[in-house]
């Protein structure tokens, strides 16, 4: 087996050169003055009706475009005023339809804004009709951009005469999205953001509101009474909601063996964080947990609520102990086990407020298992507040969630969505399957939003024919559900983070990396994510004799983060090799951008160094173009297919062919990296934002590369260091040892 490598050398930062060109129609379209009519008409409605109702003191207003669109293709010469960008007042999106899918943006702009986009409107109508007979082309456009037609209107200038004929190519339509879904239980609602502040404006409804009940500054717990006055009053306000009352799937626990185990004290093993119901202080590995509860010790319990809690600080514990068939060479773990909830439901309200205190408050723990999981299906289009705040959590506090996949019921036989918060994206969603690595009977599927890939991996869950086994308070139990997936890999990430020293973006691309395998098909499966993981640690931080597997991580401080020097063994002029390369960032997110949840993009090009006409370009493994001179925008459906783009997971890989062709050799035979940083907002929430990359190189013939590599780093300035697990695990050690002076 081979070493994983970690390179360290120069990554260099270079800003976008490239400038957005003029305004202009895609080959063919053609924009006729009737459809701009329909759209200055439903501006005009949706003016007269914001200038009766002052609720908001100014206008909420929902785009629908035609397909799914990228963000260059939005709106720019409508909803805007002077300088200033449209998307700054975007508040919430969503998708719509199935055929083709709509991208739908809500907007929230001043009524002198909308009052001069329909003056706008109206001159582009004129000025179509009169000097181009009722419709404008392409051409016509083209023609106006290169001054071989001239354009003298004095009314409107010439760019912004432009911007609104393109952007009626792209828009269908302008209403006024209104609430209609009926629920009449205690909710979290989340509202569109406005200039009124969220709780004078409920107050202002006749709707009382206190901060115990306000989550962030755009969602709050309301009860059915309260969410009736919303709904009657102002429905337009009402970007979300879903139940407060989150009801558990009881997962089967039968005990049957009381023995008691010995396990030695703990020493300096790494603490995992356990987010969970109670857990039973008179177990064999009690010393091994630290236990804070969280639930008033007023409410009256029974065994059965601590039997969840107590078997998932098991597994994490000493799971390999009770499944010697999933000893996975990591060791034990510490474990500060936080009781939120008791058995059957929980007020997401409640926990939601408990998460950020709890991790805000132990801020040594990087790693935190939570494998409480809603019955109801996620919503297509909105992401649910548990997973927003947890996406945020992580952000700013730099650790990363372990969260279950969730379960169906037992006699359930169609397809389930998942449930809360397995939707939260910069998590770990852990699916289960059962021994052979099939899907497990209980298992339910993503996408999230309609389009991130969730679950993201899977892990051995226990079914029908066998199950996992577990201490609960009555002794041994068999289990099975992803609620006793996920510590598995609370486990593997807790080790690569602390045991090996990695960052979380590393160890999270090497899970990716190590499900994945080299037999992915193009479609990762929305049952098991990118694959299963391999049980032993091992098979993710080492590689077989013919692979060269190396990791390389950095930050974004400008548009593109390179380096073009990766020398690659050649043989015969010719790269013996297949490529795959696994790219992990942890964005920050919007839940008021709904659809367009993550901020930054990182697209990940990966290949051969190639120079054509003076200029040093990438010849990516997956053919990726995007950004790259001299090629056409790819349209944006295309490019979240085919790149995954928007996506916080990156995973561009070649299949194994029975006949191995080697790539041919460029120049002084060099491969590059390069990761391209976008932005949706003004913000810049990427700069400074950290990655992880993954490389694996697999040698067609069988040979082991891996020492000309090494040599190979080194003459081009690389430092190569040899992730050795013994050597590392000693390292650890040493450093967690406590230290008496004299």
């Amino acid at each position: 087996m081979n070493n994983i490598l970690h390179l360290k050398g120069q990554f260099y930062q270079q800003n976008n050169s490239s400038r957005p060109g003029p305004p202009s129609l895609p080959k063919g379209a053609v924009v006729k003055s009737e459809h701009m009519k329909s759209l200055k008409i439903q501006l005009q409605k949706i003016l007269d009706y914001w200038q009766i109702d002052k609720t908001i003191k100014g206008a909420l207003i929902s785009v629908y475009y035609h397909n799914v669109v990228a963000k260059s293709n939005r709106i720019k010469g409508l909803l805007i005023k002077g300088g200033s960008d449209p998307n700054d007042s975007i508040c919430g999106s969503k998708f719509f339809g199935n055929d083709p899918i709509q991208h739908v943006f809500t907007h929230y702009i001043k009524l002198e804004v909308l009052q001069e986009s329909i003056e706008r409107m109206q001159t582009c109508i004129d000025i179509i009709d009169s000097e181009y007979g009722g419709k404008i082309t392409d051409v016509d456009v083209t023609s106006i951009n290169n001054k071989t037609k001239s354009y003298g209107n004095s009314n409107l200038a010439k760019t912004n005469f432009l911007k609104v004929v393109v952007d009626a190519n792209y828009v269908e339509k302008f209403t006024i999205d209104r609430d209609i879904e009926q629920i009449t239980e205690r909710s979290i609602v989340t509202i569109y953001k406005t200039d009124v502040k969220t709780t004078e404006l409920l107050r202002n409804l006749g709707i009382d509101m206190i901060d115990a009940k306000v989550i962030d500054d755009t969602t709050i717990r309301l009860d059915p009474d309260e969410l009736k006055i919303l709904r009657e009053k102002a429905p337009y306000l009402i970007a979300m909601k879903t139940h407060d009352l989150r009801k558990i799937l009881p997962e089967e626990i039968s005990e049957n063996d009381p023995r008691i185990v010995q396990i030695p004290p703990p020493q300096q093993e790494p603490t995992v964080g356990v987010i969970d119901t109670l857990f039973y202080e008179d177990v064999y590995f009690k010393k091994w947990v630290t236990y804070i509860r969280m639930v008033d010790e007023n409410i009256e319990t029974t065994t059965q609520d601590y039997d969840h809690g107590t078997a998932v600080s098991s597994i994490i514990v000493d799971g390999p102990t009770i499944n010697p068939e999933l000893d996975d060479g990591c060791g034990r773990f510490r474990v500060r086990h936080f009781g939120v909830a008791t058995k059957g439901a929980f007020s997401s309200f409640t926990i939601l407020k408990a998460i950020r205190e709890i991790v805000a408050k132990n801020r040594d723990i990087k790693v935190w298992n939570l494998s409480l999981g809603s019955v109801m299906e996620i919503h297509r289009n909105f992401i649910s507040p548990e997973a927003a705040e947890i996406d945020k959590i992580q952000c700013e506090y730099d650790v990363v969630f372990v969260i279950a996949g969730t379960n169906k019921k037992a006699d359930s036989f169609k397809e389930v969505r998942i449930g809360a918060p397995a939707d939260s994206l910069n998590s770990i969603v852990v699916n289960a399957v059962d021994f052979n690595g099939n899907p497990a009977s209980y298992h339910r599927v993503g996408p999230v939003l309609s389009f991130f890939h969730k679950p993201d991996i899977s892990y051995y869950g226990g079914d029908y024919d066998k199950k996992i086994k577990v201490c609960t308070p009555c002794g041994e139990g068999l289990v099975s559900g992803t609620s006793f997936a996920a510590p598995w890999i609370s486990r593997k990430i807790a080790y690569l983070i602390h045991n090996m020293g990695f960052t979380r973006e590393v160890s999270k691309a090497l899970l990716i990396d190590a499900a994945a395998g080299w037999d992915r098909k193009d479609n990762v499966s929305h049952a098991i994510g990118y694959g299963v993981v391999p049980i032993r640690i091992e098979d993710i931080i080492q590689s077989p004799n013919d692979e060269i597997r190396f990791i390389l991580n950095g930050y974004s401080e400008a548009y593109e983060t390179y380096a073009f020097n990766i020398p690659v063994p050649t043989h015969n002029n010719t790269h013996p090799f297949f490529a795959k390369a696994t790219l992990c960032y942890f964005p920050k997110c919007s839940k008021n951008q709904g659809v367009d949840y993550t901020s930054t993009e990182m697209d990940i090009h990966f290949g051969r160094v190639e120079e054509d006409k003076n200029r040093v370009k990438i010849k990516s493994i997956n053919d990726n173009r995007q950004g790259n001179e001299g090629f056409i925008l790819i349209p944006e459906e295309n490019a979240r297919k085919l790149y995954r783009k928007w996506d916080n997971i990156k995973l561009t890989q070649e299949t194994i062919k029975s006949r191995a062709i080697p790539r041919k050799m460029y120049g002084s035979g060099m491969w590059g990296l390069s990761v391209k940083t976008k932005e949706r907002l003004q913000t810049k929430n990427g700069k400074g934002m950290q990655f992880g990359v993954v490389v694996t190189l697999k040698e067609m013939n069988g040979e082991n590369r891996i020492d000309e590599f090494i040599k190979r780093c080194m003459v081009r300035g690389w430092i190569v260091n040899q992730i050795d697990i013994e050597n590392r695990f000693d390292v650890y050690n040493k450093a967690e040892e406590e230290v008496t002076f004299e």
